[in-house]
Protein backbone atom coordinates (compact mmCIF):
# COMPACT_ATOMS: atom_id res chain seq x y z
CA UNK A 1 0.00 0.00 0.00
CA UNK A 2 1.48 3.61 -0.70
CA UNK A 3 0.02 6.67 -0.19
CA UNK A 4 -1.27 8.74 -3.55
CA UNK A 5 -3.02 11.94 -2.05
CA UNK A 6 -3.54 13.81 0.91
CA UNK A 7 -5.80 16.30 2.13
CA UNK A 8 -7.24 18.28 5.53
CA UNK A 9 -9.99 20.46 5.94
CA UNK A 10 -10.34 22.64 9.69
CA UNK A 11 -13.30 25.16 10.45
CA UNK A 12 -12.91 28.85 10.19
CA UNK A 13 -12.98 29.38 13.56
CA UNK A 14 -9.84 29.68 15.52
CA UNK A 15 -10.58 29.64 19.77
CA UNK A 16 -7.54 30.61 21.68
CA UNK A 17 -6.59 29.58 25.29
CA UNK A 18 -7.36 33.22 26.41
CA UNK A 19 -10.82 32.81 24.78
CA UNK A 20 -11.05 29.50 26.73
CA UNK A 21 -9.85 31.85 30.01
CA UNK A 22 -13.07 33.86 29.82
CA UNK A 23 -15.26 31.48 31.20
CA UNK A 24 -13.18 28.94 32.33
CA UNK A 25 -10.70 29.13 35.67
CA UNK A 26 -7.46 28.75 33.70
CA UNK A 27 -5.02 30.91 31.99
CA UNK A 28 -2.95 30.33 28.67
CA UNK A 29 -0.30 29.82 30.78
CA UNK A 30 -0.94 27.15 32.09
CA UNK A 31 -2.84 25.17 29.05
CA UNK A 32 0.36 25.77 27.00
CA UNK A 33 2.21 24.76 30.34
CA UNK A 34 0.57 21.25 30.71
CA UNK A 35 -0.48 20.41 26.96
CA UNK A 36 1.61 22.54 24.58
CA UNK A 37 -1.49 23.99 23.02
CA UNK A 38 -1.92 27.77 21.95
CA UNK A 39 -5.02 27.46 19.96
CA UNK A 40 -7.52 24.85 18.29
CA UNK A 41 -10.28 25.52 15.29
CA UNK A 42 -13.85 24.74 16.47
CA UNK A 43 -17.16 23.96 14.75
CA UNK A 44 -19.51 26.97 14.24
CA UNK A 45 -21.97 26.53 11.72
CA UNK A 46 -20.17 23.70 9.50
CA UNK A 47 -21.47 20.15 9.33
CA UNK A 48 -18.73 17.30 9.91
CA UNK A 49 -20.27 16.30 6.59
CA UNK A 50 -18.99 19.80 4.98
CA UNK A 51 -15.49 18.73 6.50
CA UNK A 52 -15.06 15.53 5.46
CA UNK A 53 -15.76 16.40 1.87
CA UNK A 54 -13.55 19.20 1.65
CA UNK A 55 -10.60 17.03 3.13
CA UNK A 56 -11.54 14.21 0.77
CA UNK A 57 -11.91 16.51 -2.33
CA UNK A 58 -8.54 18.05 -1.05
CA UNK A 59 -6.94 14.38 -1.08
CA UNK A 60 -8.20 13.55 -4.72
CA UNK A 61 -6.81 16.68 -6.47
CA UNK A 62 -4.02 15.66 -4.55
CA UNK A 63 -3.63 12.73 -5.75
CA UNK A 64 -4.66 13.49 -9.49
CA UNK A 65 -7.87 11.76 -8.82
CA UNK A 66 -11.56 11.93 -9.01
CA UNK A 67 -13.81 10.31 -6.92
CA UNK A 68 -14.97 8.13 -9.84
CA UNK A 69 -11.77 6.74 -9.56
CA UNK A 70 -12.17 5.47 -5.92
CA UNK A 71 -13.40 1.71 -5.52
CA UNK A 72 -13.79 1.78 -1.47
CA UNK A 73 -14.43 4.44 0.91
CA UNK A 74 -13.36 4.42 4.81
CA UNK A 75 -14.59 6.96 7.57
CA UNK A 76 -12.99 7.28 10.86
CA UNK A 77 -15.03 9.03 13.31
CA UNK A 78 -16.63 8.86 16.75
CA UNK A 79 -19.52 10.50 16.38
CA UNK A 80 -20.70 11.46 12.90
CA UNK A 81 -23.69 14.28 12.44
CA UNK A 82 -25.68 11.71 12.56
CA UNK A 83 -25.99 8.03 14.26
CA UNK A 84 -26.93 6.44 10.66
CA UNK A 85 -27.03 6.80 7.81
CA UNK A 86 -23.05 6.33 8.51
CA UNK A 87 -20.60 9.33 7.50
CA UNK A 88 -18.91 7.32 5.11
CA UNK A 89 -22.87 7.01 3.41
CA UNK A 90 -23.36 10.22 3.14
CA UNK A 91 -19.87 11.23 2.29
CA UNK A 92 -20.20 8.81 -0.57
CA UNK A 93 -23.01 11.08 -2.33
CA UNK A 94 -21.63 14.48 -1.05
CA UNK A 95 -18.25 13.31 -3.19
CA UNK A 96 -19.81 12.31 -5.82
CA UNK A 97 -18.25 8.80 -5.11
CA UNK A 98 -20.12 5.08 -6.17
CA UNK A 99 -18.45 2.46 -4.13
CA UNK A 100 -18.87 0.69 -0.66
CA UNK A 101 -18.81 3.16 1.71
CA UNK A 102 -18.77 2.56 6.03
CA UNK A 103 -17.73 4.15 9.29
CA UNK A 104 -15.11 2.94 12.08
CA UNK A 105 -14.52 3.27 15.11
CA UNK A 106 -11.01 3.08 16.70
CA UNK A 107 -11.21 6.68 18.44
CA UNK A 108 -7.80 8.44 18.08
CA UNK A 109 -6.01 5.51 16.53
CA UNK A 110 -8.84 5.09 13.69
CA UNK A 111 -6.46 6.40 11.04
CA UNK A 112 -4.18 3.74 11.79
CA UNK A 113 -6.89 1.37 12.21
CA UNK A 114 -8.32 2.47 8.22
CA UNK A 115 -4.60 2.24 6.83
CA UNK A 116 -4.89 -1.09 8.02
CA UNK A 117 -8.23 -2.11 6.62
CA UNK A 118 -7.29 -0.18 3.51
CA UNK A 119 -4.28 -2.45 2.61
CA UNK A 120 -6.53 -5.62 3.62
CA UNK A 121 -8.93 -4.78 0.87
CA UNK A 122 -6.35 -3.60 -1.93
CA UNK A 123 -4.67 -7.40 -0.35
CA UNK A 124 -8.00 -9.14 -1.37
CA UNK A 125 -8.32 -7.40 -4.61
CA UNK A 126 -11.47 -5.80 -3.22
CA UNK A 127 -10.50 -2.47 -4.20
CA UNK A 128 -7.68 -0.99 -6.45
CA UNK A 129 -7.32 2.57 -4.81
CA UNK A 130 -9.60 3.39 -0.98
CA UNK A 131 -10.08 7.01 0.22
CA UNK A 132 -9.83 7.00 4.07
CA UNK A 133 -11.10 10.21 5.37
CA UNK A 134 -10.69 10.66 9.48
CA UNK A 135 -13.52 13.81 10.33
CA UNK A 136 -14.07 14.56 14.02
CA UNK A 137 -16.17 16.95 15.83
CA UNK A 138 -14.92 17.13 19.19
CA UNK A 139 -15.99 20.07 20.79
CA UNK A 140 -19.56 18.73 20.80
CA UNK A 141 -18.36 15.49 23.12
CA UNK A 142 -16.92 17.36 26.06
CA UNK A 143 -18.38 19.33 28.73
CA UNK A 144 -17.74 23.16 28.27
CA UNK A 145 -17.13 23.57 31.82
CA UNK A 146 -14.93 20.79 32.73
CA UNK A 147 -11.56 22.70 32.26
CA UNK A 148 -9.66 19.11 32.32
CA UNK A 149 -10.65 17.97 28.99
CA UNK A 150 -12.59 21.08 26.87
CA UNK A 151 -8.47 22.90 26.55
CA UNK A 152 -7.31 19.82 24.82
CA UNK A 153 -9.26 18.98 21.73
CA UNK A 154 -10.13 20.99 18.29
CA UNK A 155 -12.52 19.59 15.04
CA UNK A 156 -10.98 18.93 11.82
CA UNK A 157 -10.58 16.41 9.10
CA UNK A 158 -7.87 14.63 7.41
CA UNK A 159 -7.39 12.40 3.83
CA UNK A 160 -5.55 10.16 2.45
CA UNK A 161 -6.17 8.33 -0.72
CA UNK A 162 -4.05 5.09 -1.14
CA UNK A 163 -3.29 2.02 -3.98
CA UNK A 164 -1.78 -1.61 -3.65
CA UNK A 165 1.57 0.00 -5.04
CA UNK A 166 5.20 -0.37 -2.66
CA UNK A 167 5.27 1.97 0.29
CA UNK A 168 3.72 0.13 3.83
CA UNK A 169 6.30 -1.88 5.33
CA UNK A 170 4.91 -2.64 9.15
CA UNK A 171 1.85 -2.35 11.04
CA UNK A 172 0.99 -2.81 14.68
CA UNK A 173 -3.11 -2.44 16.13
CA UNK A 174 -4.04 -3.70 19.71
CA UNK A 175 -6.75 -2.97 21.58
CA UNK A 176 -6.99 -3.64 25.65
CA UNK A 177 -10.66 -3.56 25.93
CA UNK A 178 -10.67 -1.18 28.75
CA UNK A 179 -13.25 1.95 28.92
CA UNK A 180 -12.23 2.67 32.81
CA UNK A 181 -10.36 6.26 32.16
CA UNK A 182 -11.35 6.93 28.59
CA UNK A 183 -15.12 6.92 27.30
CA UNK A 184 -18.48 8.75 26.65
CA UNK A 185 -22.06 7.60 27.31
CA UNK A 186 -24.70 8.73 24.63
CA UNK A 187 -28.10 9.14 25.50
CA UNK A 188 -30.26 6.41 27.33
CA UNK A 189 -33.12 6.19 25.48
CA UNK A 190 -36.64 5.77 26.86
CA UNK A 191 -37.35 2.15 26.56
CA UNK A 192 -40.16 1.24 28.83
CA UNK A 193 -38.80 -2.34 28.55
CA UNK A 194 -35.18 -1.33 30.23
CA UNK A 195 -34.57 -2.46 33.43
CA UNK A 196 -31.13 -0.35 33.93
CA UNK A 197 -30.11 3.13 32.40
CA UNK A 198 -26.37 4.44 32.06
CA UNK A 199 -26.43 8.21 32.42
CA UNK A 200 -25.56 10.71 29.59
CA UNK A 201 -22.11 11.77 29.77
CA UNK A 202 -20.11 13.76 27.74
CA UNK A 203 -16.38 12.92 27.40
CA UNK A 204 -14.88 11.56 30.42
CA UNK A 205 -10.96 11.32 31.18
CA UNK A 206 -8.68 9.90 33.49
CA UNK A 207 -5.60 12.47 32.25
CA UNK A 208 -2.36 10.71 34.60
CA UNK A 209 -3.68 7.29 33.44
CA UNK A 210 -3.85 8.05 29.94
CA UNK A 211 -0.46 9.76 30.07
CA UNK A 212 1.09 7.00 31.34
CA UNK A 213 -0.41 4.67 28.56
CA UNK A 214 0.30 6.71 25.70
CA UNK A 215 3.81 7.43 26.38
CA UNK A 216 4.29 3.97 26.95
CA UNK A 217 2.31 2.34 24.48
CA UNK A 218 3.72 5.14 21.58
CA UNK A 219 7.16 3.95 22.22
CA UNK A 220 6.31 -0.08 22.41
CA UNK A 221 4.30 0.30 19.65
CA UNK A 222 7.18 2.26 17.45
CA UNK A 223 10.26 0.06 18.36
CA UNK A 224 7.82 -2.95 17.23
CA UNK A 225 6.84 -1.92 13.90
CA UNK A 226 9.99 -0.44 12.96
CA UNK A 227 11.58 -3.72 14.08
CA UNK A 228 8.71 -5.32 12.07
CA UNK A 229 9.46 -3.58 9.40
CA UNK A 230 13.20 -4.25 9.47
CA UNK A 231 14.06 -0.54 10.40
CA UNK A 232 16.18 0.95 12.60
CA UNK A 233 15.01 4.03 15.16
CA UNK A 234 17.81 6.19 13.67
CA UNK A 235 16.88 5.54 9.87
CA UNK A 236 13.41 6.67 10.40
CA UNK A 237 13.06 10.78 8.62
CA UNK A 238 9.17 11.13 10.47
CA UNK A 239 8.07 10.16 13.23
CA UNK A 240 4.02 11.64 12.92
CA UNK A 241 2.91 11.03 16.14
CA UNK A 242 -0.81 11.60 17.54
CA UNK A 243 -1.31 15.26 17.91
CA UNK A 244 -2.78 14.51 21.86
CA UNK A 245 -0.65 16.61 24.06
CA UNK A 246 2.86 17.78 23.43
CA UNK A 247 4.49 16.41 26.48
CA UNK A 248 3.41 13.20 25.85
CA UNK A 249 5.46 13.49 22.45
CA UNK A 250 7.97 14.71 23.78
CA UNK A 251 8.32 11.86 26.82
CA UNK A 252 8.30 9.18 24.27
CA UNK A 253 10.88 11.10 21.79
CA UNK A 254 13.21 10.88 24.84
CA UNK A 255 12.85 7.30 25.64
CA UNK A 256 13.14 6.54 22.02
CA UNK A 257 16.45 8.81 21.98
CA UNK A 258 15.82 11.03 19.06
CA UNK A 259 16.20 13.96 17.78
CA UNK A 260 13.91 17.01 18.17
CA UNK A 261 13.25 17.77 14.53
CA UNK A 262 12.42 14.47 13.79
CA UNK A 263 8.77 14.48 14.94
CA UNK A 264 6.81 17.67 13.83
CA UNK A 265 4.15 19.30 15.74
CA UNK A 266 0.96 21.07 15.36
CA UNK A 267 -0.49 20.36 18.56
CA UNK A 268 -0.41 24.04 19.42
CA UNK A 269 -2.43 25.06 16.39
CA UNK A 270 -4.86 22.24 16.06
CA UNK A 271 -5.62 20.92 19.68
CA UNK A 272 -6.34 16.89 19.69
CA UNK A 273 -8.29 16.41 16.90
CA UNK A 274 -8.93 12.54 17.52
CA UNK A 275 -8.18 10.36 14.66
CA UNK A 276 -7.95 13.49 12.68
CA UNK A 277 -5.01 14.28 13.73
CA UNK A 278 -2.32 12.25 12.46
CA UNK A 279 -3.59 12.55 9.03
CA UNK A 280 -4.13 16.63 9.38
CA UNK A 281 -0.23 16.38 10.18
CA UNK A 282 0.61 14.42 7.35
CA UNK A 283 -1.02 16.51 5.31
CA UNK A 284 0.62 19.73 6.28
CA UNK A 285 4.27 18.06 6.41
CA UNK A 286 3.62 16.93 3.00
CA UNK A 287 2.18 20.22 1.75
CA UNK A 288 5.02 22.18 3.02
CA UNK A 289 7.66 20.32 1.14
CA UNK A 290 9.42 18.46 3.87
CA UNK A 291 8.61 15.12 2.62
CA UNK A 292 10.72 13.68 0.01
CA UNK A 293 10.78 10.56 -2.01
CA UNK A 294 12.20 7.75 -0.11
CA UNK A 295 11.89 9.00 3.48
CA UNK A 296 10.96 6.86 6.02
CA UNK A 297 7.62 7.56 7.91
CA UNK A 298 6.87 5.84 11.44
CA UNK A 299 2.95 7.16 12.56
CA UNK A 300 1.01 6.19 16.32
CA UNK A 301 -1.66 7.21 17.93
CA UNK A 302 -3.82 5.73 20.77
CA UNK A 303 -6.67 6.41 22.36
CA UNK A 304 -10.61 5.19 23.29
CA UNK A 305 -10.66 1.64 23.73
CA UNK A 306 -8.16 1.75 24.65
CA UNK A 307 -6.90 1.06 21.29
CA UNK A 308 -3.31 1.81 20.12
CA UNK A 309 -2.31 1.80 16.55
CA UNK A 310 1.22 2.32 14.35
CA UNK A 311 3.04 1.43 11.03
CA UNK A 312 5.98 2.63 8.99
CA UNK A 313 5.80 3.19 5.25
CA UNK A 314 8.16 4.65 2.91
CA UNK A 315 6.70 7.94 0.96
CA UNK A 316 6.82 7.64 -2.16
CA UNK A 317 4.46 10.56 -3.27
CA UNK A 318 6.81 13.31 -5.27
Amino acid sequence: MRILGTGSALPALTVTNDDLAKFLDTSDEWIRTHTGIESRQVITDETLLQLAARAANAALENAGLTSADIDYLLCSTVQADTVTPSLGCVLQAEIGAACPALDINGACAGFLYALDLADALLKAGKAARVLVVCAEGMSRMVDWSDRSTCVLFGDGAGAAVVDGGEGLLATRLTSAGDATFLNMHPSPGNSPFATSHLPMRALYMDGPEIYRFAVSHSVKDLRAVCEAAGVALEYVDHFLLHQANKRIIDAARVRLKQPEEKFPLNVQVRGNTSSASVPILLDEVSRAGRLRPGDILAMSAFGAGLTTGACVLRWTKE
